[in-house]
């Protein structure tokens, strides 16, 4: 949750510097377990035929998404700058099937050790 916070509250629209894939990963699977939790209303309110349970669960979900937009996009760009890669490498996931099976790639993928032209390495001395 930690992680979380940290993107969301400390670095919600940083485009600089560098992530961690812990960060990033962290971000993501605390982001999708609060998207699961804010489909429930819409599941439940589909399974009782009640239109204010998903007119509720809707807005909810759709508002979650618009605040939570930017922190994501954020965190994958610095994400590629540990890579050393450009945050324009985030467009390549508007390329279908190819580009986010890309993006995933380089998600995935260890940072650059030391510094790089987006800052320092953001393990600092863990790594020798």
């Amino acid at each position: 949750m930690e992680w979380y916070l940290k993107v969301v509250r400390d670095n919600y629209a940083n485009f600089e510097g560098r992530a961690r894939r812990q960060e990033y990963w962290m971000f993501y699977l605390f982001n999708m377990i609060f998207t699961f939790l804010l489909y429930i209303p819409l599941i439940a309110g589909a399974a009782m035929e009640s239109d204010a349970l998903m007119m509720a669960g809707g807005i909810l979900l759709m508002l979650y998404i618009l605040a939570i937009i930017i922190p994501s996009i954020a965190v994958s760009v610095r994400r590629l700058h540990d890579q050393d890669k450009s945050g324009s490498w985030y467009f390549i996931t508007f390329i279908p099937f190819i580009g986010g099976i890309w993006l995933l790639i380089l998600m995935v993928t260890e940072g650059t050790h030391g510094p790089n032209q987006y800052g320092p390495d953001p393990k600092g001395d863990l790594i020798q």
